[in-house]
């Protein structure tokens, strides 16, 4: 009797462990184009283009290899509306001894497989999910007994557990971190180094077709040139290699008001939906430091986002899920501003970040953070509609990842699981890493009064209104002193001020 092995649409790798596990002569493989993948969040049209593509062209790949597959195109009018209509269809239709899966990428989807055997009367096996370089077994290891659960630390154990940017057991060029050297504002020298862009082939067009015709979905397809291969994400990590890394490390914080990339990859994209290997993509970088043409700044933060942040957060909401999204530490209940769909916002950083996202499906990591995560943060967003706008908009963002960054590391959420303080900055900062403020009606200069940057009397605000919470913060303190400097007048400006712009959010 055969076994039955469903693909999900985010596991596009060639290590896949049910294809290790299956037998192509025997099993036969399943996927899916799901109506609930589609709307479980008003996803970004590219994204739900992208995944498609991908799946579609994934699947040619296995049947040229020799795979018996069952594939389900959407279908507006019948299409499965989850896994388990996927799965119980499948199984009405063949006779099947067991299904097997790799572990899903977000808790619902987990929770979901969880109950077949109870609803479909068949053996479940869940397999690991081996687009990640650390297990999640190890990850508790490390995590267990540690008061603290630092990034830092977490990639300095996967440094010497893959031997990336090592000799011997020291860490290549002598630091593990060269953050400080990558902190540079870009103002148009060297040019930016754009990704590789490609055109799409058949399979490809009819996705766009039905997506941009079937499905309701945020933001546009205008000019889609995503990689959707495997074949096609290596040509692109090549191309960022020799054209972006080598500046990436001094560049990666900056943000341009005219630039939608400067000199990020977007391989996160390929990265997350198995297209490219994590250590592949490492090993690229690394090679460049060892051939002279990129420096190690450079390829130590490119490899500190791949195998230590990206393998935290993972970590992280695996050891956490379910109850970490709920979490609200700061007891943030904002609704979410209209303008975050739409742009239409006259502080400059925001509307230029939310017009990238709403046609690239993109926005780069500071951008995220510091921008439209910060002012969400000040602001007092409710932590759920900041995370299900991170996870709708952008198309490398899955739960296991959007979550943890969004929750914890943007919104603080979380009590300081995540990160060691709340990433919270007045427009000083958006001012020094970027030029959006020379284009802006507000001016970054005043905190308060009608014309004065939101982002200044919201961050003081901010301080002000989560005092108890965070005072005993060592890296708050400055930030405190600095607070209780200024007279009782001028606090209480700041606070009319911010009340002003939480009650006309709509109109800023």
């Amino acid at each position: 009797m055969a076994r039955l092995g469903l693909v999900f649409g985010d596991q596009l790798n060639a290590n896949h462990a049910v294809l290790e596990y299956l037998d192509p002569a025997r099993d036969q493989l399943l996927m899916g184009e799901l109506a609930s993948e589609t709307s479980y969040v008003w996803h970004h049209a590219r994204k739900i283009a992208l995944i498609f593509a991908a799946m579609r062209h994934r699947a040619q790949e296995l049947r040229e290899e020799g795979w018996s597959l069952r594939y389900q195109v959407f279908d507006a009018e019948h299409a499965c509306r989850s896994f388990t209509d996927l799965v119980a269809a499948a199984l009405r239709d063949g006779d099947f001894e067991e299904v097997v899966v790799s572990w899903p990428g977000e808790w619902r989807v987990l929770d979901e497989v969880r109950g077949w055997e109870r609803q479909l009367d068949i053996p479940v096996t869940v397999l690991p999910d081996t687009r990640f370089v650390c297990a999640l077994e190890d990850f508790e290891a490390w995590a267990e007994g540690r008061k603290q659960l630092r990034m830092e630390f977490f990639y300095r154990q996967m440094r010497r557990q893959t031997g990336l940017l090592m000799v011997e057991d020291k860490p290549r060029g002598g630091d593990w971190n060269y953050d400080r050297d990558n902190r540079k504002a870009w103002r148009g020298e060297p040019p930016a180094a754009r990704p590789m862009r490609f055109k799409p082939d058949s399979v490809t067009a009819d996705v766009l077709a039905l997506v941009g015709s079937k499905i309701d979905a945020f933001g546009s397809l205008d000019d889609f040139d995503l990689p959707v291969t495997q074949a096609q994400s290596r040509q692109a990590l090549a191309h960022f290699v020799r054209s972006g890394l080598p500046h990436f490390g001094d560049f990666q914080d900056a943000m341009a008001d005219d630039e939608d990339w400067l000199f990020h990859s977007r391989l996160s994209f390929s990265l997350n939906l198995g297209l490219l290997d994590p250590i592949e993509v490492c090993e690229a970088a690394e090679k460049a430091l060892g051939d002279g043409q990129a420096p190690i700044n450079a390829v130590e933060g490119f490899v500190r986002q791949i195998i230590g942040w990206r393998e935290y957060v993972r970590g992280i909401y695996w050891m956490k899920m379910p109850d970490y999204a709920e979490m609200n530490e700061l007891d943030s209940h904002q609704p979410l501003p209209s303008w975050y769909w739409t742009g239409d916002t006259d502080m400059r950083c925001l509307a230029q970040t939310i017009d990238a996202t709403r046609r690239n499906a993109y926005a780069h990591h500071i951008q995220r953070l510091m921008v439209t995560g910060n002012f969400a943060l000040i602001f007092g967003v409710l932590p759920r509609q900041i995370c299900e706008w991170y996870l709708a908009v952008y198309a490398d963002a899955y739960d296991w990842v959007e979550l943890p960054n969004t929750l914890g590391m943007v919104m603080h959420a979380d009590g300081g699981l995540l990160g060691s303080k709340p990433y919270a900055a007045s427009g000083k900062y958006i001012q020094r890493m970027g030029n959006y403020c020379k284009q802006c009606r507000y001016k970054v200069a005043d905190t308060v009064g009608e014309q004065a940057c939101p982002f200044n009397a919201l961050y003081w605000d901010f301080l002000d209104r989560n005092r108890e919470k965070l005072k005993d913060n060592q890296r708050m303190r400055m930030m405190y002193r600095n607070l209780d400097r200024m007279n009782s007048d001028r606090q209480q400006a700041i606070r009319d001020r911010a009340a002003w712009i939480r009650d006309n959010a709509e109109s800023l």
